[in-house]
This record gives structure tokens, sequence and C-alpha cells, in this order.
């Protein structure tokens, strides 16, 4: 593994450092998830019909999006240190106001500045651990990252679910504040002077037509699941993107200054585990999809008892994460990672063979299984992600990073609900775009269709990673 960023300012207080940042990554992830389960609650409310209400998830998901690689620009031009400390203020600023029920817009603007902040935040968080730990740690400190990506990303469902059974839906965005505001003040005390800055110009261009690129190809995605991907707008949508994201790859390599440096994908380290942790994310978020359906409505378990079984996923991964980042300290990240896949594969491959009568001590195996593969597999991914560019490109890299992750989430949110449903509907013969009432089988059918795609994904991911160790051991 080329190593780039050997040999940083060793920090003292680089436990609380990560702390401090551990804290933010949960919240700015836990708001992408935890929203869903209140938007019937939020309908209601705020007298607004359920299409409307789920914009409360899409705008917070498709701003980070354009978002993060400007931010992980920023991270790199002013200092890291500098954009996390300001994307804390807004997150905490923004996750007050969304608390209030006063008004539709009320709540999409305080989304909008939570998301300003979490891109923020999410862009610098793996470029800080990784300057301030020291190679031999990094490992283990950027598994501790992955496991409170993972809790954050996973846990929103249940952690959801129990605040809404006891207090209104506006203390799920106000549990931020108290540990927003903790945090920046942990962060005013541990936190050191930025260390590296480039204070290079910034790519307007380049961030405008990337900007441009994400927020059509989103807008066309979440339109096109309620009116179809044929719909003559949701074609618009996507034709913009493709000509926005041409406009951006032709700036990018012009410009003296780029937003990003396309060369840093012919680093064959990077690139293949940039696309190894955003397909493991889309095949999680084929999992957080169904899952819900498959507990709740075909096997009849409660919200509660469901949010529960679903917290197996983030526990295992978050006791696994350290432990599979200090391992690979010692002996390298590529088998790890390897072995981590493996096990996610196994447990995408039992998902499509559960049924109505599958015992509940197997449902909670498997789902412990994808949390021990993903604990296993994401951390070494980071340390290679991160130690695999040069120092002045940390901030851009962890922004990549960031995007990656968050584009699995919503491709595979929407790739997933696209195959179950079509599966479903060439089972019934009709179309089909919902769970059906009393035919619990059109749903488990279309379950297993859903899962083997999410092991197709996983397979590419292992042969791209076991290619990726191939390649590394013919260099070394």
């Amino acid at each position: 593994m080329q190593n780039y960023v050997d040999d940083p300012v060793v920090q003292k207080h680089r436990w609380w450092i990560i702390t401090a940042v551990g804290m933010f990554t949960i919240m700015s992830t836990l708001d992408a998830s935890i929203v869903n389960i209140a938007l019937p609650v939020m309908s209601r409310d705020l007298h607004i019909p359920m299409n409307q209400a789920e914009w409360v998830v899409s705008i917070y998901l498709i701003v980070i999006c354009a978002l993060l690689l400007l931010m992980g620009k920023l991270g790199d031009t002013i200092g890291k240190i500098r954009v996390f400390r300001i994307g804390t203020v807004l997150f905490t600023i923004g996750s007050l106001f969304a608390g209030f029920n006063h008004s539709f817009m009320l709540l999409l603007a305080a989304r909008f500045v939570q998301a300003l902040g979490a891109s923020m935040t999410m862009a610098t968080n793996n470029g800080i651990i990784t300057e301030v730990f020291p190679f031999k740690e990094r490992g283990k400190a950027l598994g501790l990252i992955g496991s409170f990506v993972a809790v954050g990303s996973i846990a929103g469902p249940g952690l959801g679910g129990l605040i809404l059974g006891a207090l209104p839906w506006g203390y799920i965005f106000w549990i931020n504040v108290p540990i927003g505001v903790a945090t920046i003040i942990i962060g005013q005390v541990v936190l050191p002077k930025d260390i590296r800055q480039t204070h290079a110009r910034i790519d307007w261009l380049g961030f405008g037509s990337f900007f441009v690129t994400i927020v059509a190809l989103f807008v066309g995605i979440f339109i096109g699941q309620v009116t179809g991907f044929t719909a003559p707008l949701v074609l618009v949508l996507f034709a913009v993107a493709v000509v926005a994201l041409g406009l951006f790859l032709i700036t990018e390599r012009r410009v003296a200054e780029p937003l990003v440096s396309l060369s840093l994908f012919k680093n064959f380290e990077f690139s293949i585990s940039l696309l190894a942790g955003f397909m493991i994310f889309i095949t999680n978020f084929f999992f957080n999809v169904i899952a819900p359906f498959y507990l709740e409505n075909a096997r009849g378990l409660g919200a509660t008892k469901a949010g529960y079984l679903l917290m197996v996923f983030p526990i295992v991964q978050v006791v696994v994460a350290p432990l599979a980042g200090s391992l690979s300290d010692k002996i390298g990240p590529y088998k790890i990672t390897l072995v981590g896949l493996i096990l996610i594969l196994f447990s995408q491959l039992g998902y499509a063979v559960l049924g109505l009568s599958t015992p509940w001590a197997m449902v909670a195996l498997l789902i412990g299984l994808v949390g021990l593969g993903n604990g296993v597999f994401q951390s070494p991914n980071n340390t290679i992600v991160m130690s695999s560019v040069a120092p002045s490109e940390l901030g851009i890299a962890g922004g990549l990073n960031a995007l990656a992750r968050n584009l699995g989430m919503v491709v595979g949110i929407s790739t997933a609900t696209t195959v179950l449903f079509s599966a479903m509907s060439a089972q019934a013969g009709k179309k089909v775009t919902t769970y059906v009432a009393g035919r619990p089988d059109l749903f488990i059918g279309g379950m297993h269709v859903v899962f083997l795609v999410a092991a197709d994904f996983c397979a590419v991911s292992i042969l791209l990673t076991a290619t990726r160790m191939i390649a590394m051991r013919k260099a070394h």
C-alpha cells in the first residue's frame, strides 16, 4: 500500500479528537435515516401529503452529495479542522430549527442548513483522523470512524421509533442539539490548529456543473420513483444531469486547479477501494429498505421489536470494526477486506432464502453476519483510501469517500425499491408499487430477487478487491 501520510504531527489529544469527530459523524449520518419513520406523523401535523413529506429526507441527501466535493476541497484549501468546526455549528443550528413544527418550509430550510453542516463534517472527518494519527494506529482510528458511520446509517429507524414512542417528532432533531453543543465545546479544547493548508483557488465552474449534475440526477430519481422513469420531466432531468456531468469532466481536465484532479483516479488503490466501498453501501441499503417490510409487514413483528432486531447490525459492526482496523495495522488491509466482503456475500445469499417461517435466531444470525462483514471490510478499506493519496489531497479524498457512501445510500434505496416492485409486479401480473396486504408471498418472491441482485453487487466488489490485492502483491 502506498503510504503518503506516514509521518503526521502526532497529537497527544488524538483520542479526544476522534471522540469529537465521531460524535458528529454519528449524528450527521443518523439524520439521513432517522427521519423516515417519522414521515407519517410529520405529514399529519404539518397538513401535507406524504409525497411532499418525503422531501424532508430527500433534500438532506441531495444537498450533502452536491456539496461534499466542494467541502473536501475547502478542507484542503483553508483547513479541514476549520471547515469541520463551522460544520458542527451549522448542523446544530439546523437541528434546533428543524424541531419546531411551525411550517413545512421552515423544516425544509432547517434541513438544508443541517445538510450544509453535515457535508462539511463528512468531507473532513477522515482527513482529520488521517492527519492526527500515526500510521501504526490509523487503521484502528479509521475503524472507529467506520463504526460511527455504521451506527448512524443503520440505527436510524430503530432509534427514531423509540423516540417517537415517547416524545413528539421534533425530538428526533433536538436530540442533536445537546450532543452538538458538547462536541463544539470538546472540539474547541482539543482540536489543534490546521496542519496543512494549500490556499488553492476554488474551481467554481467545476463545482457548479457538479452541483447541477447531482441535483438533476437525484431529483429525477426521486420523482421517477413516484411517476415512473419514462415520464418527460424525469427524462429531461436525466438529460440535464448527463450534460452537466460532461461539462464537469471537461472543466476538470482544463482548469489549472480543478475541484477534483482526475489524475487521482489513476491511483489504482484509491479508485478500486472507492468503488468497492460504493457497491457495499448499495448492498447495505438494499437491506435497510427491505428489512422493515420483511419484519413488520410479512412477519408481523412490532416496530419496537423490529428496531431492536435491526440494531444487531450496527452493534456487531461497532465491536468488530476497531478490531479489524487494529489487525490491518499489523498484517495489512488486503486480505482482511476480502474476508469481510465474502462474509457480506454469504449474508446476502442467506437473505435470498428467508421465508415466512424462518426461525428468528436465523434472521438475527444473518443480520449479525452482515454487520460482521461490514466491520471487517470498512475500516481496512477506508485506511487504503485515505493512505493512498498525497497529504495535499486528503480533504478531497475524504469528500470523495463520503460521496461514494452517500451515493451508495441513494442508489441502494432507489434500486432496491425498483427491483422489489418490478419483481412483485411480474409475479402478480399487474403493476405493484407497495406492499400488498394479504399477499406476503408476493413480497417474499420480490425480496429474494432483490437480495440476489445485492449478492451480484457484492460479488463484483469481491472481484475488484481480489484484483487490487493481486496487483499490490506484484507491485511490491
